[in-house]
């Protein structure tokens, strides 16, 4: 299997099963744990059909990245991606977001698990992206990372001339020159961009944007919110709109 990686914990594992979002080789579970997230996650590759081996603790250890695995470790294959255009497949108002530039996996991970349980339809990350950190990612995003479909695109200027054509509007998060997303309209179909807490957007997806969006603040306040703080405002924002509109 190439590109072979380590996913650690119960509920990463439960989610790559559940998703299929990679071919998993070996289920490692510490030879004490019997608890029920042990036994569900059991029942979950018996049901695959993927091999779960009893081991000692050192054994884990070795090889996991960090000390939340819970005694439970998969080797898995790579993350699996769809088309950008599947994403919105039969989606009557697809919301799409591209997350670029964030410098640190376990932030990336917060922001997936927000998008994904505000029920964005998708996401789109450039080639290189925190995915080869699969074990921080998953478990920062409580498995969202394995069960969140996800596309790739070599910038977030390529994704936006992509989703605008197919009729999304295209929108990026900034303090300057923006609208409340409490007034803009995010039920409509949408692709959102959020840029990394250093970089930011680049110059090139200003020009093509549609809609400047600001998180308004409820005190004077300088600085601009972390990646994944503005994906879940904005995010959960959106769902907001889109149930009760």
């Amino acid at each position: 299997m190439a590109e072979q990686a380590w996913l650690e914990g119960a509920i990463s594992i439960e989610a790559t099963l559940a998703a299929g979002s990679r071919d998993v080789a070996m289920i490692y579970v510490q030879e004490d744990k019997w608890d029920s997230g042990t036994r569900r996650l059991l029942k979950a590759a018996d049901a695959a059909e993927v091999t779960v081996d009893r081991v000692g603790r050192d054994f884990i250890e070795e090889r996991a990245g960090g000390s939340s695995h819970g005694g439970v470790i998969a080797l898995v294959g790579p993350r699996r991606f769809v088309t950008m255009a599947q994403l919105i497949e039969g989606k009557a108002r697809p919301a799409v977001v591209m997350l670029d530039g964030i410098e640190d996996p376990f932030n990336f991970g917060q922001a997936v698990r927000a998008l994904y349980a505000a029920g964005v339809d998708g996401l789109v990350v450039r080639p290189r992206n925190w995915l080869s950190a699969a074990a921080i990612v998953a478990r920062a995003s409580a498995g969202a990372s394995e069960l969140m479909p996800m596309a790739i695109a070599e910038s977030a200027a390529v994704a936006a001339d992509f989703y605008r054509e197919r009729g999304l509007a295209v929108a990026y998060t900034t303090r300057k020159g923006a609208v409340s997303i409490y007034e803009a309209d995010l039920s409509a179909p949408l692709f959102l961009l959020l840029g990394g807490e250093k970089r930011g957007v680049t110059r090139s997806f200003v020009d093509k944007a549609d809609l400047r969006l600001q998180i308004p603040y409820g005190r004077p306040f300088r600085h601009s919110l972390g990646t994944a703080s503005s994906a879940a405002v904005v995010a959960f924002e959106m769902m907001r709109q889109r149930q009760f509109e």
